[in-house]
């Protein structure tokens, strides 16, 4: 019997796949793309679905169950659901179909609840610049429910973009130290240990 070897931690595949379609957003939010560019937006984010299913299988197949769960709901919903809608209202705004697309904004309630009432569990398992991204994302789901539901002030719309920006910024960090740090085996890059012992 071949004696087990845990799975390599996905986690930077699946923050890559994060910070690719919050920097979507930001370019959205920036007005630096605007919704002729929804298909390609849909593509990218089917693609995340793929890296954060995959990664949610294996956190979860070696334990992480936190982690595992939150790229599961993102692979489906932020990403595939996610695409699948950027496609469609694509062609809706293509063709002239009439969509009420409030019910989006509904569903991010639940989406934005769920990150939310799960960022105590990061801030106990998780290192403090991983457990910081939760919490910026916590702030950045919110202002983009509100944008969804329709309710969002310019003031609303200003924060979300800057907190799209700094996801992308320690999204990235933290995938660029966990590769960094495996390939050395020591802490050349700081991630600090979780905000609550």
């Amino acid at each position: 019997m071949s004696e087990y070897r845990p799975w390599a931690n996905p986690a930077p595949a699946g923050l890559v796949a994060l910070a690719l379609a919050v920097m979507l957003f930001y370019a959205m939010l920036q007005g630096l793309i605007d919704s002729s560019s929804n298909v390609y937006i849909g593509f990218w984010l089917l693609g995340g679905f793929i890296v954060q299913g995959v990664c949610g299988l294996i956190d979860l197949k070696e334990g992480a169950l936190t982690g595992g769960n939150v790229f599961l709901f993102f692979a489906g919903f932020f990403m595939f659901a996610g695409g699948c809608i950027d496609i469609l209202s694509y062609y809706a705004n293509l063709y002239g179909w009439q969509m009420n697309a409030l019910a989006n904004g509904y569903a991010w309630i639940i989406l934005s609840a769920a990150l939310i009432t799960w960022t105590p569990a990061y801030l106990k398992e998780a290192p403090k610049v991983f457990s910081s991204l939760v919490l910026i994302l916590d702030v950045f789901v919110v202002c983009v429910t509100l944008i969804k539901l329709e309710m969002a002030s310019p003031a609303i719309i200003s924060i979300a973009s800057v907190m799209a920006f700094l996801a992308v910024f320690v999204a990235m960090y933290f995938a660029m130290a966990v590769i960094i740090n495996g390939a050395w085996g020591r802490a050349v890059l700081p991630v600090g240990t979780p905000w609550i012992k």
